[in-house]
């Protein structure tokens, strides 16, 4: 059995933490759960949901099929009504809902002397009470999460509980609870396993998150200053002293950061940047989601540089490439970037365990370094005897980086069957899904440079069909593929700053696939 469950409400009214808790809870029951945050750029008011996937097996993918739907407000049921095919449980101060299950929430919160955020507290108890969950174990699981007001919370969820009545029985896998990470968090902890000891920042949606979880970290050093220009230029401040450094930021704050990337280059102080993708150009879209600044990863910078540049497709390959990618910066002295996106970074993921993972790389670096070109000692010159042999010492980290690639897990591929999905990024948990349902093979790239381009040829060398699949309007994936010599037959392409849904991708398949 499997459950989509989406929380929804205006920007302020707890719906995200709402979504949170009820995936907690499916955890606890023994399910592996994805949550998709779907959210407008506003601190009040608008429309915020979350969309809580929770099976046996684990789906991370947006399904538009929505079998409970939890509404704060009105205008969540007007929004979502035509994807419910089954409960709604709704807020019965605000909205009247036909063989719905309505909630009276102010009043519960009122009764309980709670505080009116608290009535996502009530929706969450109901909703509990609702699915046949005992209180026992949804106070467990409100206690853990609910650290704020937690006994003014508790007594409105108790209420709440009490006055709601069971109308279906999730079944208890007796299974977990598994660990949920965030794309986010999942960036930071991949870092802290490969030794980093610093990260700045400046907040710039959909990296932000990174920020957040490291400032409570204990032994970690966060840092916000005035800009991007500053974060990177601080990071290679801070790693020249022997400091593990990353930096986290967005599309309009990398463009900033790209001097720096130079730097890096031409020092060879390593430099470690968390790119989030979303909607551009310009400020674009900025709270959803694009896969449209590969290009601009694989050639920021001035000069002719060497960089890796990983893009994993959930939390669990987020762990294991920000790991690698700080691990290879400070082994190769160079930068390095972790490409992500919207969906990746804020939607959640169920980790069932951490990947193993070593630090490796130098932390201390020559007692003189320059953004001139310069002598092996780090004295500036303009020989041109010096400068060719400077360059030749730079490039000539590719090879060696090129066949680490070429060793590595920077291809993988996934099921049977004579039609391939290309992918890359957070389209992997649709395109997953798609692929089992649909009786096709799924190959997925996780290393864009150095491209690893005999062991995707190799994985597509028996494919009949070759169907590239991302989130932007002019193929950067496929432009990259077949520059290297990648055979592409056909492509599907979402660039309306939402992701690929499961019932969007198959019927786009069926067209091409018949």
């Amino acid at each position: 059995m499997q459950y989509n469950i989406l929380v929804g409400g205006a920007a302020g009214e707890g719906s995200k933490m709402a979504g949170l808790v009820i995936a907690k809870l499916m955890s606890a029951h023994g399910y592996k759960v994805f949550i998709h945050e779907d959210y407008q750029s506003l601190i009040k008011g608008g429309h915020n949901f979350s969309l809580v996937r929770a099976t046996p097996e684990g789906e991370n993918a947006v399904k538009e099929e929505v079998d409970i739907l939890l509404a704060l407000n009105e205008d969540t049921i007007e929004r979502h009504k035509h994807r419910v095919q089954g409960l709604t449980v709704y807020d019965s101060g605000v909205a009247s809902v036909d063989h719905g299950v309505g909630v009276a929430l102010d009043e519960i919160v009122k009764e309980a002397e709670g505080i009116p955020i608290m009535k996502n507290t009530a929706l969450v108890a109901s909703f509990a009470k609702i699915a046949g969950m005992k209180f026992e174990k949804t106070e467990e699981v409100l206690r853990r999460e609910l650290t704020i007001k937690t006994e003014e919370n508790m007594r409105v969820a108790k209420v709440a509980y009490d006055k709601s009545e069971e109308r279906m029985q999730v079944e208890d896998l007796n299974k977990g609870p598994f660990p949920i990470v965030s794309g986010s968090q999942a960036i930071a902890l991949g870092g802290l396993a490969a030794g980093m000891t610093d990260y700045f920042a400046y907040p710039m949606t959909p990296s932000t998150g990174v920020l957040h979880f490291l400032s409570g970290i204990e032994g970690v050093s966060t840092f916000q200053p005035e800009s991007e220009l500053s974060v990177a230029s601080a990071a290679l401040g801070a790693a020249y002293t022997g400091r593990r450094v990353m930096v986290g930021t967005s599309g309009g704050g990398f463009a900033l950061m790209t001097e720096s990337l130079s730097f890096s280059a031409q020092s060879e102080v390593p430099l470690v940047i968390a790119l989030s993708q979303r909607a551009a150009p310009g400020t674009g879209v900025p709270t959803y989601t694009a896969q449209s600044d590969l290009l601009f990863s694989l050639f920021a910078g001035h000069g002719d540089i060497v960089r890796f540049v990983v893009a994993p497709g959930d939390a669990s390959e987020a762990i294991e490439l920000s790991a690698e990618a700080l691990n290879i910066a400070y082994e190769y002295r160079i930068p390095a970037v972790i490409l992500v996106d919207k969906e990746l970074s804020e939607n959640s993921y169920t980790v069932e365990e951490m990947p193993e993972i070593e630090k490796r790389g130098e932390d201390e670096f020559p007692s003189k370094v320059t953004s001139y070109e310069h002598t092996e000692d780090g004295i500036s010159t303009e020989d041109p005897f010096e400068v060719k042999r400077m360059q030749e010492k730079r490039m000539s980290k590719h090879g060696p980086l090129k066949e680490r690639v070429e060793e590595m897990d920077s291809v993988r591929v996934y099921g049977e069957g004579e039609d391939v999905l290309l992918v890359w990024g957070s389209n992997k948990g649709v395109a997953l899904e798609v692929a089992r349902d649909m009786g096709l093979k799924v190959v997925q790239v996780l290393v864009f440079e150095p491209f690893p381009t005999e062991k995707l040829k190799s994985a597509l060398e028996e494919a009949r069909t070759v169907i590239s699949m991302e989130n932007n309007i002019s193929g950067q994936g496929s432009f990259i593929m077949r520059a290297k010599g990648v055979r592409i037959d056909e492509e599907v392409r979402k660039y309306d700053a939402r992701p690929f849904t499961v019932n969007y991708l198959k019927e786009e398949i069926k067209k091409i696939v018949q």
